[in-house]
């Protein structure tokens, strides 16, 4: 390798086959482009492949999850708790639906939350959790559960479906995690709703999009809710497209003033080919794991462990952390990678350092382990289209531009 020439690597673009294209171009020539048959079918491939009855296939992730906090009944008067260390769709939805964030700092030295505090958080007035499957690794739910169950007689329902579930409701925020498992069971089987994102920078992607399943749940009427999710996702309206072009079949009601954020067939007709691949497309971001680990952690940096005897990660994101780094420094090190034509990113700013955040009341000196996490750490690029030469562009420069930061790779 030409140690002169300076490559362009991106942090994560989306690996788009021929594949792909010649399904959307199928899907435009079909004459049904929004949402249609290729919609359905993957809805019917995603909860296959998760393992649950049913899947809904909305437009975003932030969608999926804010459909179902209304379908819940949760808003004025409600509290959703969740995490500090997340990107702001997680808790944004829960501002939209009127309720009050609750937000827990992590643990000490973890991307996840501090479950002894999130059972501090819990009220009378909390309704669900919105914990976060971060960078495509399952969290701790056996924990999460015991703290529901254990603080069960504070539930308060409000409605029918709050009374089926007589607990505060688990709903995790997996934009990151589609096709993690954790103790033999698929992301989308443990919560009680699970909410992926597809964007264009995710592991599996139809552009924009995403999808919300809920686990198998006794007594919960999975027709019943599929078509909640129909009419909230499509302005109340008792017939989506497909079936008013049935003969005859024109009239439709709208049964409440709703919202718009349906997906398209020709976003669907690219996750149709992403769901043929994605097994593939898993293993190899397995593969450039484990060549960053076995070329950094020696180095006595740390990363998140993706892969264990009972869990494995979707390999989303490759968070990394440069024990006693500075902020500043941290930034010097982004820049000169930048400068070698490596993309790298952070993963997350917590949410209490935003001005939307502030605003609403949050202060940073409340999260101090959510703060320690975010300061030293550094997302490198982690995406399918890298080859091994690629990889060990970005550790050989990693490793240079550590050294001139640190003044020697001695003091990491």
């Amino acid at each position: 390798m030409n140690e002169t020439q300076v490559r362009n690597i991106p942090f994560s673009p989306p690996d788009i086959s021929d594949a792909e294209i010649n399904e959307v171009i199928k899907a435009m020539k079909s004459g049904w482009i929004t949402t249609g048959p290729r919609t359905k079918e993957l809805e019917k491939r995603i909860a296959n492949y998760v393992g649950v009855n049913k899947a809904v296939c909305l437009n975003s992730a932030t969608a999926s999850m804010e459909l179902t906090l209304r379908i819940l009944g949760i808003g004025p008067g409600d509290e959703v708790i969740t995490s500090a260390y997340t990107y702001t769709a997680s808790a944004s939805v829960i501002e939209h639906v009127g309720a009050k964030i609750v937000l827990v700092d992590t643990a000490p030295n973890s991307f996840e939350m501090d479950y002894s505090k999130l059972a501090d958080a819990i009220t009378e007035n909390t309704k669900a959790i919105i914990s976060v499957d971060i960078a495509g690794k399952m969290c701790d739910y056996d924990t999460l559960f015991e703290i529901v169950e254990s603080k069960k007689e504070l539930f308060q329902p409000n409605n029918e479906l709050q009374w089926l579930f007589n607990r505060v409701m688990v709903m995790t925020d997996a934009a990151h995690a589609f096709g993690a498992e954790r103790q033999g069971m698929k992301c989308g089987q443990v919560a009680d709703f699970t909410c992926f994102s597809f964007h264009a920078v995710k592991n599996f992607t139809t552009a924009e999009g995403g999808a919300v399943v809920w686990r198998n749940f006794n007594g919960l009427d999975d027709e019943w809710l599929y078509k909640q999710f129909m009419l909230y996702s499509l302005h109340g309206q008792s017939k989506d497209a497909l079936a008013k072009t049935q003969k005859g079949a024109w009239e439709y009601d709208i049964v409440y003033p709703a919202y718009k954020c349906n997906m398209t067939d020709i976003m669907a007709s690219i996750g149709l080919v992403q769901l043929d691949r994605y097994e593939g497309l898993l293993e190899m971001r397995r593969e450039i794991i484990e060549m960053y680990d076995r070329a950094l952690l020696p180095l006595g940096t740390q990363s998140l462990q993706h892969y264990g005897e009972e869990f494995s990660s979707s390999g989303h994101l490759y968070l990394l952390r440069i024990p006693e780094l500075s902020e500043e420094k941290r930034n010097e090190i982004i820049v000169k990678m930048a400068e070698a034509g490596v993309a790298c990113n952070v993963h997350y700013k917590p949410l209490p350092l935003f001005t939307a955040y502030k605003n609403l009341g949050f202060d940073i000196k409340d999260y101090p382990n959510a703060y320690k996490q975010y300061v030293n750490e550094i997302t490198l690029p982690l995406h399918t289209l890298l080859t091994s030469d690629d990889v060990e562009y970005v550790v050989e420069n990693f490793k240079k531009v550590l050294s001139e930061v640190l003044g020697g790779l001695q003091d990491v």
